[in-house]
Parts: structure tokens; C-alpha cells; sequence
């Protein structure tokens, strides 16, 4: 159990600063070149005028930092063949990318980077 925890949170570290390096060089050349970025906006209809880039970058990368180590950890405590263990990897790691970015776009919603809505005739005025 003490094993299992510690290459967890080895893992974690590990990944998380590779997302921060790799992350970190894409925010420099250009802010709307981030794929989990341009998800948000577009799955939850944000207004990126209002986002803060750094901030949004930085939960981006502890969520999938921990989105690949926990896949890690529990397929690696599963006494099942290899190729049971990457199929069932597979569907995890997409349940969990869902997940967890439907609850980071809701966070996002609720710190008001949202768009304000669409006009239309009978609001204007």
C-alpha cells in the first residue's frame, strides 16, 4: 500500500513538471495553440478575453498529471494480463479526461470567464 502511494506521487511529480516544461514553452509562442484551452472555450462557451491564461494552464496541467498517474497506479496494481491492463487503461483514461475537464469547464463557468450570451430581438433594448 506505502509502494503504491509513493509511485503515485512520484508519478505525479514527475508528470506534472514535464506538463509545466512542455506547457510552459507552448504559453510563450502562442496562448490559443493549448488543445485543452480551445476544448474549454469551445465545450463551455467561454469568453477568452476573460480567462486567465496561467491560472487555467496551471489546473490544466495538476489535471492531467493526475489523470496519468492514477491510471498508472491502478493499472500497475491490477494482477491481469498486459493486454487486459492497457484496455482497460484505455477506457479509464478517457472517463477520467472527460470528468475532469467537464468539472474544470464548470469551475471555469463559475469564476465568470463565461461569454455574456447572444443578443437577440427581444433582449436588445
Amino acid at each position: 500500500m506505502l509502494f503504491n502511494l509513493i509511485f503515485f506521487l512520484i508519478l505525479f511529480f514527475v508528470s506534472w513538471l514535464v506538463f509545466v516544461i512542455l506547457n510552459g514553452r507552448k504559453l510563450k509562442k502562442n496562448k490559443k495553440n493549448l488543445w485543452e484551452v480551445n476544448y474549454l472555450v469551445n465545450r463551455f462557451g467561454l469568453n477568452r478575453r476573460k480567462i486567465d491564461y496561467k491560472k487555467i494552464i496551471r489546473l490544466v496541467n495538476i489535471t492531467n498529471a493526475f489523470i496519468i498517474s492514477f491510471v498508472c497506479t491502478i493499472i500497475s496494481i491490477l494482477p491481469i494480463k498486459f493486454m487486459w491492463q492497457m484496455l482497460i487503461a484505455f477506457v479509464v483514461l478517457f472517463v477520467m479526461m472527460f470528468l475532469f475537464y467537464e468539472l474544470l469547464g464548470i469551475y471555469c463557468k463559475k469564476k465568470g470567464w463565461k461569454t455574456n450570451g447572444k443578443r437577440t430581438q427581444k433582449n436588445r433594448g
